[in-house]
């Protein structure tokens, strides 16, 4: 019960306006640093370049959601190519992660479109793949809208599924061929389109990972649940799919020794490393996911 009451503060914090406008005065403080790597394009090259060294691989993602004017979505288009560009002239490993509604989904779905062509041209002439992150469930469908036109231009470009969706099986299924992040899911929905239970989501997932696999598709994994990577490689193994089809994935500052473990072992471990500015509802869920998450980020901030 106070799990869920914990969740549900977080989540709620997670899309106050008012806090969000003033984290980013604040700077990276109450924690965020450890999760957050910086503000600036340079700031990200540098992490992802020191987590290349440990053997793991990376996706990065400018910080932003919910953009409603047309001029920010297209400064954040803008911030998105530099960042291929640097990601390219740095020759790190490391692919692009987007948000829709950073890009102006929320403003109109074809300008939302056109800013992600042109991050796509960019991309697919450097030779880097680009995640459409998935948000929350109003906004799944026109996702998937988006990605399903750009597949036609593009192979270089995929997206995320959430397993406490009941939907989630049948996407999967629709979307068998393009690369996908598997997530639990990090937003708070309704009960008419998500399981609420821990247990009830725990199972889902494990059944779209096979799903998934099981089509040949190429999967990245996720999670930092260890019983869950436990029974993904038990799987693959018995299943005779090879290291080469899919990933795990974690979060930038997130048990690292785990992290760094899978690489050892051979397996291919990609690192999610946000960052920007407007970090503060990322972190927010990221304090919503798990209440160990919360005395992480006091660590954090009386350590500065």
């Amino acid at each position: 019960m106070l799990e869920k009451i914990s969740k549900n503060f977080f989540l709620s914090l997670s899309k106050n306006k008012l806090l969000n406008s003033g984290a980013k005065r604040w700077g990276l403080r109450l924690g965020a640093s450890q999760v957050v790597a910086g503000v600036t394009i340079e700031s990200v090259i540098d992490v992802v370049r020191q987590l290349n060294d440990k053997g793991l691989v990376c996706t990065v993602d400018h910080l932003g959601e919910f953009v409603l004017i047309k001029e920010e979505a297209e400064q954040s288009t803008a911030i998105c190519i530099e960042t291929l560009e640097a990601i390219a002239e740095s020759g790190v490993q490391c692919n692009l992660s987007v948000k829709l509604t950073q890009l102006g989904l929320d403003i109109d779905k074809q300008f939302c479109l056109d800013n992600m062509q042109k991050i796509m041209s960019v991309a697919n002439r450097l030779g880097i793949f680009v995640r459409i992150d998935m948000e929350d469930y109003a906004r799944k469908q026109l996702t998937l809208d988006i990605l399903e036109e750009l597949r036609n231009s593009y192979d270089n470009v995929g997206t995320v599924i959430q397993a406490y969706l009941y939907c989630s099986n049948d996407d999967v299924k629709a979307l068998k061929g393009i690369p996908l992040r598997l997530v639990k899911g990090a937003y708070k929905e309704s009960e008419k389109v998500a399981y609420q239970e821990k247990e009830k989501v725990d199972e889902n997932y494990f059944e779209i990972i096979k799903t998934h696999l099981l089509s040949g598709s190429y999967t990245a994994i996720a999670s930092h649940d260890h019983h869950i990577i436990e029974k993904v490689k038990r799987f693959t193994e018995e299943n005779n799919i090879s290291k080469e089809q899919f990933e795990f994935q974690m979060l930038y500052g997130f048990r690292t020794n785990l992290q760094e473990e899978l690489a050892k072992e051979g397996y291919t471990m990609r690192v999610y490393v946000p960052y920007g500015k407007d970090w503060y509802g990322y972190f927010m869920r990221r304090l919503a996911e798990r209440p160990q998450n919360v005395s992480f980020a006091l660590k954090g901030l009386v350590s500065k």
